[in-house]
């Protein structure tokens, strides 16, 4: 069996450390650059709304929106900038050049100044504004794409010394337009273009030492806009995106993650956000982890197998002692423990092992007393039910009674003596019931305790003055021992505490006797105590006087008054003030009590 547990345990785990390291493998070269990506585009596309809102604000400062755009660049390392509805690059008037077309006969656009950017013809490095080229005064020659009444240039010649020096504006689709329109003289329906000549009238270049616009020196991201922008006017329908857009592309074996995003302005043409971002760190990444596996696999299959082998000899041993003992532990035998020879998990296991027995005989001893309680409780449940038919049936069967004499007219002479017993009756019954709303108001658990200090010995003495008639009826003798004491406590409730304990002292107190009320300072607490000289209650139902309908007579005899809910009633209260209370039989009687803290 041993030999079996070991050979088990060294197979699945090796299986499962084989198949973690294949997950593992896969998802690093296989998933990894996809969700690299996908996270990748999410943070650009969260960053590119900020980035709206930024912009929105500081579009009409052109420095503050190149300092923007650096900025983003440093943040996301994502190159971003924003296009016109043309696709060019808005506010690119600081490296271009101004070009004042010739007077031509028949053409529209004749002396108009045309602005040509250039940062998709020439590297803006290369230039100042004393170079020799781009020079005012040069000839050019320019093809343009027309857009309505818009002229978007796609390439450029100038003439140097009488050789003409070409440029090209335009990449993307460039070969698929001159095979079309080999004339490029002459308009064409699929390819609306001009040529037009002009004069060079400013040249807006930079200093010889200046650095340029930070977006000029990335030609990858120029390209791309360059491209973008050939969709755009080639085909617009296709090209023009309805919200935002996102792409790959690969330049030179590297791979980039393009972002459009149209962006609308009241009573404005709609611009574009366009951003991009390299995928090269990802792709050297799968690269590297690809020839570091080569190694690490083989390496850590050695490993498992030896580690397998060794893991599965040192669990199988405990695990058999574990098993003899769980099985004696399902037949409730709990007197073998599991022998702890190590400190480590195994260890752990067997010592959590010897807890849980000696917890589950713990409890279920505790099982035990508490079905015995539940059956003690059932037995009250009963009794309560008693109880209750009990005090109701009684006045009821009274009350039935005097209306059939009334009814049938027997006794008319004591028409009014029956209809004072139906009232009695039913001065009971609204008073049991009341108790019983009473009582169900303070177990609902939702009834809040409202407490504030009071004179604890004024409430005690207007109690005492209260029911003096009571006990002057039955010639009691009355000691008070008061103590003047503030307590924190609600007063209404603890009034009603004291006149409970109070008038069953009076009521089981013999004629004669005397009822000691007493307040006892006790530090924190005050003690507040009624004893009644005369007969003790049994030890065995002092803890079952606080039940409901609960009396000490067996008969549970009603002339003694009261509905058997009044001290029932007390403990809820004294619980929901959580301050101690009780009784207990005195040498010469019974003795109530309760504490309550005092107001410091």
């Amino acid at each position: 069996m041993k030999s079996s547990v070991v050979t088990k345990l060294f197979i699945w785990t090796t299986a499962l450390c084989v198949l973690i390291l294949a997950v593992i493998y896969v998802g690093q070269t296989v998933f990894f650059k996809q969700f690299y990506i996908n996270q990748k585009v999410a943070d650009v596309q969260a960053s590119l709304q900020a980035f709206e809102q930024e912009y929105a604000q500081k579009r009409n400062d052109i420095e503050a929106v190149r300092q923007l755009e650096q900025q983003f660049y440093r943040q996301h390392n994502t190159w971003v900038t924003t296009l016109d509805q043309l696709g060019n690059i808005r506010d690119a008037a600081d490296f271009s050049v101004e070009v004042r077309l010739f007077p031509e006969k028949g053409n529209p656009f004749a002396n108009r100044t045309l602005v040509l950017p250039l940062y998709g013809l020439l590297n803006a490095e290369d230039l100042y504004q004393r170079s020799r080229f781009l020079r005012p005064g040069e000839m050019v020659a320019i093809d343009v794409f027309q857009s309505g009444e818009e002229l978007v240039p796609y390439r450029l010649e100038v003439e140097y010394d009488k050789v003409w020096f070409e440029n090209k504006y335009f990449v993307k689709k460039e070969h698929e337009i001159i095979s079309k329109n080999p004339n490029p003289a002459e308009k064409s329906e699929e390819f609306p273009n001009r040529l037009l000549y002009g004069t060079i009238t400013q040249a807006h270049l930079p200093d010889q030492g200046e650095t340029p616009r930070f977006l000029y020196s990335n030609p990858a991201f120029v390209d791309r806009i360059k491209q973008f922008q050939a969709d755009l006017l080639v085909n617009p329908e296709k090209a023009k995106p309805a919200g935002p857009l996102t792409y790959q592309v690969a330049e030179n074996a590297i791979s980039y993650q393009l972002f459009v995003q149209p962006v609308h302005y009241a009573n404005e043409q709609p611009i574009y956000l366009f951003a991009m971002t390299s995928l090269q760190p990802v792709d050297e990444a799968i690269s590297m982890i690809e020839d570091y596996y080569v190694y690490l696999i083989l390496f850590v299959l050695l490993l498992i197998l030896l580690s397998s082998f060794y893991y599965s000899k040192q669990i199988a041993r405990p695990l058999l002692a574990i098993n003899q003992t769980t099985k004696k532990m399902a037949s409730l035998d709990f007197s073998e423990k599991i022998p702890v020879v190590s400190h480590d998990e195994i260890g752990d296991l067997s010592r959590s092992i010897n807890q849980l027995s000696e917890r589950l005989h713990a409890y279920i001893e505790q099982l035990q007393q508490d079905i015995e309680k539940e059956k003690q409780l059932e037995h009250t449940r009963k009794e309560f039910i008693a109880g209750v038919s009990h005090e109701l049936k009684t006045p009821l069967s009274v009350i039935q009674s005097c209306l059939s004499i009334v009814k049938d007219g027997v006794a008319s002479h004591k028409k009014d003596y029956y209809f004072e017993a139906m009232e009695k009756e039913v001065n009971r019954m609204d008073l049991l019931i009341i108790d019983m709303l009473e009582l169900a108001k303070y177990e609902s658990g939702t009834y809040k305790m409202q407490r504030e200090p009071f004179a604890l010995h004024e409430v005690i003495e207007q109690v005492c003055d209260k029911l003096r008639p009571d006990i002057e009826g039955k010639q009691l003798h009355l000691h008070k021992q008061l103590v003047p004491v503030v307590a924190v406590a609600n007063q209404l409730r603890i009034e009603q505490v004291v006149v409970n304990f109070l008038t069953n002292a009076i009521r089981y107190t013999p004629e004669g006797e005397v009822v000691v009320v007493s307040i006892r300072d006790e530090g924190r607490m005050a003690r507040v105590s009624i004893e009644n000289k005369g007969s003790r209650i049994p030890e065995e139902q002092l803890e079952k006087i606080w039940d409901r309908f609960y009396r000490g007579e067996p008969s549970r005899q009603r002339s003694t008054g009261g509905t058997g809910l009044g001290l029932a009633i007390c403990k809820k209260i004294l619980e929901l003030h959580d301050v101690p209370f009780g009784v207990c039989n005195t040498e010469e009687g019974v003795e109530f009590f309760f504490l309550l803290p005092k107001n410091e």
